[in-house]
């Protein structure tokens, strides 16, 4: 009996599985992947750098990248971690260097648990959630959406960093959804602490907004914005908007060309009316062969009013400049730049030993960098 029992049910099992095995096998294939990929990367950018000012204490004015005279230094080195899934993201980045110190210098420190010391580290750490097909949530430190040349300098058509590039944000804490409309079209919406800052400096917080439309291969155009008040809560508050245009232009396979005008606004302190400020950089890219490119820049800001640059001089920050360099890629992943940069300024801003005043109009440096990614 019992082994009759055991055949039965054996039959029994046979005939569940015949059925349910193939609705299984169905199930699995329409559930979405939930396969988690971690990958790890790094990338060391050495640096040389002579400023024809020659300034005093080595540090070279109104820049973040190649910040130091006369010296080799690095001026960006970072290890990541990169995670991907169908349905969350994420990376972890640790960073150090001039331009990081350069760039975090103003960071916030209100009560002890604030400030550049740690925060400077940090590049980006954020954890995504995609929402749906074509939404993405992320929250964290993140790089800014703002301008055309990126943080990282292998990224970018030249290696040093036009004004307007450095006086814009890099970086933002707080959250974005990024909306992938079609091919063409696509638009993020962040609630960020404020103006490039990790750390808080008021109660109130500041937004930013995306969009960008390809509307075939080689054009492609971008509008960014930025609403917020900077002001500490002891003081009134000062509404700052930033508005940012970028057209780029690929007119031939070799030959691209990028321009990128900002303006900002904001309240004057003592409640009377709004002040602007504004900048422009036109950047041209030619690659000579697969492994050399020649870039070219030409650059303008005014802040007369000094809201993003205080500089203590009539005008503040009113300056063109303009810049050349190449490109040279030995072998993947290993690149040397060399440039040559230009600025001068309405006013004497910048350091020069060969001055009466140890300060000049002008500004001449040129820089050499070799950088690594692994």
């Amino acid at each position: 009996m019992s082994a009759r029992i055991m055949i039965l049910t054996l039959q029994l099992i046979a005939a569940i599985s015949s059925v349910a095995a193939p609705a299984l096998l169905a199930a699995q294939a329409a559930a979405p992947d939930s396969s988690i990929h971690v990958a790890f990367g790094g990338y060391i950018d050495g640096y040389f750098a002579y400023d024809f000012g020659r300034p005093r204490n080595i540090d070279r004015a109104f820049t973040t990248q190649a910040a130091r005279h006369d010296e080799f230094n690095i001026n960006l080195a970072y290890i990541d971690a990169t995670l991907t899934g169908a349905r969350v993201r994420g990376r972890v980045a640790a960073q150090f260097g001039t331009s990081v110190q350069a760039n975090y210098a103003a960071e916030p420190r209100i009560g002890n648990l604030s400030g550049p010391d740690v925060s400077r580290y940090i590049q980006e750490a954020t954890a995504g959630y995609k929402v749906s097909s074509a939404v993405w949530v992320d929250g964290g430190v993140f790089f800014s959406p703002f301008g055309s040349e990126n943080w990282i300098s292998r990224d970018n058509w030249t290696y040093t960093r036009s004004l307007i590039a450095d006086n814009s944000p890099y970086y933002e804490a707080g959250v974005k959804a990024t909306w992938t409309i079609n091919p063409k079209w696509s638009a993020q919406l962040h609630v960020i602490n404020g103006w490039q800052n990790i750390s808080e400096t008021n109660s109130s917080k500041a937004a930013g907004a995306r969009v960008d439309f390809a509307p075939h291969d080689g054009l492609s155009f971008a509008y960014d914005l930025f609403v917020g008040n900077e002001q500490p809560d002891s003081m009134p508050s000062r509404l700052r908007t930033f508005n940012e245009v970028i057209a780029t232009v690929g007119v031939t396979s070799k030959l691209q060309l990028r321009g990128t005008l900002d303006v900002g606004t904001q309240k004057h302190s003592d409640g009377d009316g709004t002040g602007f400020w504004n900048g422009y950089a036109l950047v041209a890219r030619y690659q000579v062969a697969p492994r050399v490119a020649l870039a070219a820049r030409v650059e303008g800001y005014s802040d007369p009013d000094q809201f993003i640059v205080t500089t203590g001089h009539p005008y503040g920050l009113e300056a063109t400049g303009a810049s050349l360099g190449i490109d040279i890629a030995p072998m993947p992943r290993l690149l040397w730049r060399s440039e040559v940069k230009f600025l001068g300024a309405h006013d004497p801003l910048f350091p020069d030993q060969s001055s009466d005043d140890a300060l000049s109009k002008h500004d001449v440096a040129i820089v050499t960098s070799l950088a690594f990614t692994f």
